[in-house]
């Protein structure tokens, strides 16, 4: 039996009709995370946001964060969070776990498509409850931590397609108390954009497209960001 894939009309093996055209991919918008980054900070400058933190989510909203934090003289922390992959598709999350969040956040219209059952959810949740250990003792060994109650906290990712993480680490800021949220992406779903103005206070993005391809398509370089990598731009950032 064929396990049910997101969306609904999408097939996980089925070959398209001899009839359908391939969708085209869509072109590059940006070299790499980092010059998606510069195009976002001209953006969040004009804002002229008072005293505002950068929350990175990890690895791939890091590079992206730096120039960021570094053109609007704030700090750079991490908000780590970890998404849940439905098992026979990992790219499709059903949920998230976030540092600060007691419980994990839910798709459920996701959970109720695929057909996951807690039998198929629970070893996941317990996987990435342990990554996310693992990431906090080596991302955040002495480091000092940004509060953000009070605050206007920024939190940067390199795109946002259904998005889940992201919703998962504005819950942790809020939680934490942050007086005003904004979500800085380099690229979006016009879709997501609209689910996440309800939110965030503010959504900032520099381009809007329908994410087809995945995040990937938006860039010419997309590669993996190394632990080593991330580490050593927290440090240009310190």
């Amino acid at each position: 039996m064929r396990k049910p894939c997101w969306p609904p009309r999408a097939s996980c093996a089925m070959r398209k009709p001899e009839t359908q055209r391939a969708m085209p991919r869509p072109l590059p918008l940006f070299a790499d995370r980092t010059e998606a980054g510069l195009k976002l900070l001209p953006l969040l400058a004009a804002r002229g946001f008072d005293r505002p933190l950068v929350y990175a989510l990890p690895r791939g909203g890091v590079p992206v964060a730096l120039p960021i934090a570094q053109g609007l003289h704030a700090p750079l922390d991490l908000l780590l969070v970890r998404k849940l992959g439905v098992p026979w598709q990992p790219e499709l999350g059903f949920g998230a776990i976030a540092e600060g969040l007691a419980e994990a956040l839910l798709n459920q219209d996701i959970i109720a498509h695929t057909g996951l059952t807690e039998d198929i959810m629970a070893p996941v949740l317990a996987s990435e409850k342990q990554e996310l250990t693992r990431r906090s003792a080596v991302y955040l060994k002495g480091r000092r931590r940004q509060d953000p109650k009070g605050r206007i906290a920024i939190l940067v990712d390199d795109g946002l397609a259904t998005g889940i993480t992201a919703r998962a680490g504005l819950a942790a800021l809020r939680k934490q108390g942050a007086a005003r949220l904004v979500l800085a992406v380099p690229v979006a779903a016009p879709e997501s954009i609209t689910e996440f103005q309800g939110l965030a206070d503010e959504v900032i993005t520099a381009e809007a497209a329908p994410i087809r391809f995945g995040i990937g398509a938006f860039y010419q370089d997309f590669q993996q960001i190394s632990d080593a990598e991330m580490l050593e731009m927290l440090a240009r950032a310190a």
